[in-house]
């Protein structure tokens, strides 16, 4: 069964610890992929803005990531292509297939003219916030206030940028006003790339049954996130906590809006799916829950097919 997986952290690990894409150490690499059938990998260019004093700090960061995705990617053009339009997903199932995107809008730094720069790098989705508020809207947080509040007027002007040019507006982080803003004012659909539901797991990271149903009736589609505390684990996240959650999603947004955002390499605390390899233990466990072939492909890889035609130039 192929797999399309919304979000990892792979490229920071593959800086920190100098590994390479083809095989290493971590959840995700070539070989990794090709044994789990993964598809399509989209790889995050996570920046903690915090730890920069400024906005450019931050973007020349980023571009370290940039450079190890071009490298990697050049180092094995046979064995994994890069995506970055409607038009190359037709060959989507002959090589596993990679997306750029940014985890953290914030390093825009106010600079409209920053988006069409990572456009022409590649980039096809941005995370609009991470932890911390920045330049575009405020992040999930256990203060009322913030969580509550909405985009800023450069989130505004920033999603209807990425609209035109292509790029999916990613909501997973996003404070629950935040959230509602970009579905109200997205002209394409929404991607929560990996959130879970807050109902069964109570943490603001996750979404509610509202926040589910919006996001359906708008046709985007959120990514199950592996990482314990999101699917309401002590622990280790486990494959029946995964099953649970989206048998929640779909009895409350139905199931054309579930996806697969691992969150690999970017969480402690490990997974029963250990890595990119273990999907077959997934869609196994997705059949003996009792969900039809169709429903699982539309899981693993249909819907998020579906967004990004629908969603990319």
């Amino acid at each position: 069964m192929p797999i399309l997986d919304l979000h990892c952290d792979t490229l920071t690990e593959m800086l920190r610890r100098q590994r390479n894409l083809s095989r290493n150490d971590l959840c995700v690499d070539i070989e990794k992929m090709n044994a789990g059938g993964v598809c399509c990998q989209f790889f995050a260019m996570f920046v903690q803005l915090a730890e920069f004093r400024d906005a450019d700090r931050a973007w020349d960061y980023m571009l370290r990531l940039y450079d190890i995705f071009q490298k990697e990617t050049a180092k094995n053009p046979e064995r994994i292509r890069r995506i970055t339009s409607a038009a190359e997903l037709s060959g989507l199932r002959d090589v596993p297939a990679a997306v750029l995107t940014l985890e953290e809008g914030g390093i825009l730094g106010g600079r409209i003219e920053r988006i069409d720069e990572l456009y022409r790098m590649g980039v096809r989705l941005i995370t609009l916030t991470w932890n911390y508020e920045n330049c575009l809207g405020y992040p999930n947080s256990d203060e009322a206030e913030i969580m509550e509040a909405g985009l800023k007027p450069f989130g505004l002007e920033t999603l209807e940028k990425m609209n035109d040019l292509g790029i999916l507006a990613d909501v997973s982080h996003l404070s629950d006003g935040g959230f509602r803003d970009v579905l109200k004012y997205s002209k394409k659909p929404v991607v929560a790339s990996h959130s879970n539901a807050r109902a069964l797991a109570p943490h603001k990271r996750n979404l509610t049954d509202a926040m589910i149903r919006n996001l359906a009736e708008k046709g985007g589609i959120m990514g199950i996130n592996f990482y314990g505390l999101f699917l309401g684990n002590t622990g280790p996240g486990t494959i029946r906590n995964i099953v649970a959650h989206i048998k929640h999603i779909k009895n409350k947004g139905g199931i054309d809006c579930i996806s697969i955002g691992s969150d690999f390499d970017g969480f402690t605390g490990g997974c029963e799916l250990r890595d990119a390899a273990a999907y077959p233990q997934l869609t196994a466990a997705l059949e003996k829950a009792g969900f039809t072939s169709d429903e699982i492909e539309k899981i693993t890889w249909k819907n998020a097919l579906r967004v990004m035609k629908e969603a990319l130039s």
